[in-house]
């Protein structure tokens, strides 16, 4: 890996594995970049966050933080780790320092998919008919893809806390969704201006490095070669 590119280290949310970043990441690694996803359980904020560090120890360089969703949550808190030099924010959250993920959103409108989210046995899932308030601008056959391989999290979750705000002293960039219908739209926007962000808007749904990873990698270059 050249000196000059930092390393990558991308964080996924709720109902996925850090295979949702395949399409960004793959070119990424083909441009020489040193590229590391991080594989959290979701089943504490102090767990995940502690996976992310442990992830981003493993970098040889100085690392651009990309998170997704309730990633949002988890580079805020990790990314004040020394090695961190910025944050790529993608349609996600960013609690501030008295903050929760869950009294975050409570602030803005209820997104569509809390309509179709089942809890079972203290974990939280898709149900049946609500992937397309998810991922609904991907192709049928990849939105059965991720119904079928949705990971569940811990419902306790949105509701615990953990010390960092990271974007309080990183330089950040803000992939905002437009189309989104599980993070609202105006809490994206709200995130993106307090913390000073570079805002990128996407006609989206809440997963644009899925449905438009061309235009989620080249922020995620932009960030980079800020750095």
């Amino acid at each position: 890996m050249s000196s000059e590119k930092p390393s990558i280290v991308f964080v996924h949310g709720l109902w996925a594995d850090g295979s949702c970043f395949n399409k960004v990441a793959a070119p990424l690694i083909a441009e020489g970049y040193e590229v590391f996803s991080s594989q959290h359980s979701l089943d504490t904020l102090e767990g995940d966050v502690a996976m992310v560090t442990q992830t981003l120890e493993k970098a040889s360089g100085p690392v651009l933080l990309v998170g997704h969703s309730y990633g949002g949550t988890l580079i805020t808190a990790a990314g004040i780790h020394e090695k961190v030099a910025g944050l790529v924010y993608i349609s996600a959250l960013a609690p501030d320092e008295e903050e929760t993920s869950q009294s975050q959103q409570e602030k803005f409108p209820q997104t569509e998919i809390f309509q179709h989210i089942a809890l079972d046995a203290g974990r939280l899932w898709i149900a049946d008919g609500g992937i397309s308030f998810f991922c609904g601008d991907l192709p049928e056959d990849e939105q059965k893809l991720v119904q079928a391989t949705q990971l569940s999290a811990a419902a306790s979750l949105f509701s615990e806390k953990i010390d960092g705000t990271a974007w309080r002293t990183k330089p950040s960039h803000y992939i905002l969704a437009k189309n989104d219908q599980t993070v609202h739209p105006d809490l994206e926007r709200s995130a993106a201006e307090r913390m000073g962000a570079t805002v990128t808007e996407l006609e989206s749904s809440h997963v644009p490095m899925v449905s438009q990873p061309d235009a989620v990698l080249e922020v995620v270059k932009t960030a980079a070669a800020a750095l």
